[in-house]
């Protein structure tokens, strides 16, 4: 079992039996109008996480389920919440289910996911950074039973008094860890520090090191503890040597060569300096980075999903909570500052049993930390630059990320 001494540290009840994926929702708990909403929206069987997740939450328990992205995280808090909540209304007195994650993109999809779900006269609400105040606060006046939040704007809102968290009974945080990487850990631990001690807490997350580790200790009681295994995704890694002014022109020779394809850029001013380059030589790519306002991050988002557009290039933090099976390519147009980075954006291929490829093309200055790169894919032991996040001096040795192969080319 992974994660011993982090077993030992605080106990744990820990689902061990293996579950049949054939059982239908209603054998987990799942009320008759639930399973026809899933239905109609083509899900009649639990994945693994929602098969365990579910009669877990059901139960009243607090949760850790340690998943990869795309494996049904979302209903899998999301069936429970409805059910559980369903009979009761916060309305005038604030939420009664609170769901934190770390950005835009990935609140909008949840509460899409949960409206799917919910009754009509069950309201669920996103609030999130980028949009005006105003609008926000008007909805909040009108009453919401489930809020879809991201740390900041919440923290916001509830300074401003625009909204009450003494009615919420049931919280979820979502990409736990992406959260602490994007430095909400002080912000996330303050909002669960002023909820009620009475309620039901559910992490979900791919990692549970760290900052998330203490997360754990400090807010959560006696958890149910569930770890789903990522299938090994057929990767291919490639290192392309490429000056400066090269680099435009491969990216829309490899794009047009393997399929849908998410470019990663370091900063805001090489996105937008990529999609003009781009656009010069005919390709139309959408553009996503923090500096956008909302609209545009959403209109860039449908282009690319609706595949009007084979190119979506992205900063790290504007890519998060964008979750495409589809993608051919990833192509690091600059290589990221640590392989942890390396392997989240690798990872937006090669899913749902689909084979990917990973591109890197590699400035002059950039070939030691491309070694390092290779040499981590290869052995799983921090490279020369010290690039794996959280080395401790070098005397930790990581496990190899089995998730991952590389492939000659």
């Amino acid at each position: 079992m992974k994660n011993v001494e982090f077993l030992r540290t605080w106990e744990f009840r820990v689902f061990v039996e293996e579950t049949s994926l054939s059982n239908i929702f209603d054998t987990l708990g799942v009320d008759a109008q639930i399973q026809e909403r899933l239905a109609a929206i083509g899900i009649t069987e639990p994945t693994a996480v929602q098969a365990q997740a579910i009669p877990a939450s059901l139960a009243g328990h607090d949760l850790i389920a340690q998943a990869p992205t795309g494996s049904g995280k979302t209903f899998a808090f999301g069936v429970p919440l409805v059910t559980l909540l369903g009979g009761a209304r916060g309305r005038s007195a604030g939420p009664l289910g609170l769901i934190l994650v770390p950005t835009r993109e990935l609140a909008q999809q949840v509460q899409k996911a949960l409206v799917s779900l919910a009754p009509r006269d069950f309201w669920v609400m996103a609030v999130y950074g980028g949009t005006p105040y105003g609008k926000q606060i008007q909805q909040l006046k009108r009453g919401v039973d489930v809020l879809v939040a991201t740390p900041g704007r919440l923290m916001d809102l509830v300074d401003r008094r625009a909204v009450s968290l003494d009615a919420v009974t049931h919280v979820v945080l979502d990409e736990v860890d992406r959260m602490a990487d994007m430095g909400f850990g002080p912000v996330v631990a303050e909002i669960l520090g002023s909820l009620t001690s009475r309620r039901q807490t559910a992490f979900f997350s791919a990692t549970l090191d760290g900052p998330v580790r203490s997360l754990v200790q400090r807010y959560l009681t006696d958890p149910t503890f569930i770890t789903i295994e990522a299938d090994e995704p057929k990767l291919e890694h490639r290192f392309v040597p490429a000056g400066r002014y090269e680099k435009a022109g491969l990216v829309s020779d490899y794009a047009l060569g393997h399929g849908p394809t998410i470019v990663f850029c370091n900063t805001r001013d090489q996105v937008d300096r990529l999609d003009d380059e781009l656009a010069d030589l005919g390709m139309d790519a959408s553009a996503v980075h923090g500096g956008l306002t909302q609209r545009q991050r959403d209109a860039a988002l449908r282009k690319f999903l609706t595949k009007r557009t084979q190119v979506l290039i992205a900063t790290d933090v504007a890519a998060r909570g964008i979750h495409v099976d589809e993608v051919a390519l990833v192509l690091h147009y600059d290589l990221p500052n640590n392989f942890t980075d390396y392997l989240h954006r690798s990872g937006r291929t090669g899913r749902a049993g689909n084979t990917g490829v990973v591109i890197s093309l590699v400035s002059d200055r950039d070939r030691s930390k491309a070694r390092s790169i290779e040499h981590q894919l290869q052995t799983g032991e921090p490279g020369s630059d010290g690039g794996s996040r959280g080395g401790g001096g070098g005397s930790r040795r990581p496990r190899r990320p089995a998730q991952y192969s590389r492939r000659s080319r």
